[in-house]
């Protein structure tokens, strides 16, 4: 038996790694184009992935995946945090967040921080599962790599060897990432799911 789950994200760097997570009996369905842009003002990282999810459910009739990622900076008090995708305001892109983030660090010595992902599956009965990873790290001063997306040229892993999640392989990066962590988990939960 296979699982269907529709994928609420439309930021194709981020499907891609979440289709490399899925388990054996579980296909990631792209995000129908009617389905607009989901408004992100849940307080935390759950509550917006919950909202993605619903609004994807509720347009299709489908169960849904969905994730939201915040990187928490220490010396910024857990900023960008829940609002990390819109750092520099609503429009920004990925390079405007990384240039105003190592501008509020260019003279700070203190560039510990945290990676968060938790991930929504919501079926149209209201089930749910809710997992979540943690990638501890620094900020380096500088972006370095040419992979991925978001913060991940300017995010150095604490259990890597000192390259940014920008300098490695898909697979380098899953085995320590953050959303690697919180799709193992439910990579584990929908192998049970699936079984049943």
């Amino acid at each position: 038996m296979t699982l269907q789950l529709v994928c609420a994200s439309a930021n194709p760097g981020k499907v891609a790694e979440i289709e490399q997570l899925m388990p054996q009996g579980v296909s990631l369905l792209p995000r129908p184009t009617t389905v607009p842009d989901v408004v992100e003002d849940a307080d935390t990282l759950v509550g917006n992935a919950r909202l993605k999810a619903q609004a994807i459910v509720n347009a299709t009739g489908c169960p849904a995946l969905a994730d939201d990622t915040g990187l928490f900076v220490d010396v910024l008090e857990g900023m960008p945090g829940v609002r990390t995708a819109r750092y520099a305001g609503e429009d920004a892109t990925d390079a405007d967040n990384k240039r105003k983030l190592l501008a509020a660090l260019e003279n700070s010595t203190q560039r510990s921080c945290h990676f968060k992902t938790a991930v929504v599956v919501l079926w149209p009965n209201g089930d749910e599962i809710v997992v979540e990873g943690v990638c501890e790290g620094t900020i380096a001063t500088r972006e370095t790599g040419t992979s991925g997306f978001g913060f991940d040229a300017v995010f150095i892993p604490a259990d890597g060897d000192g390259r940014t999640f920008a300098e490695m392989n898909a697979v380098e990066k899953n085995a320590m990432s953050h959303r690697g962590r919180a799709f193992v988990e439910l990579a584990k939960v929908l192998t049970n799911h699936v079984g049943q």
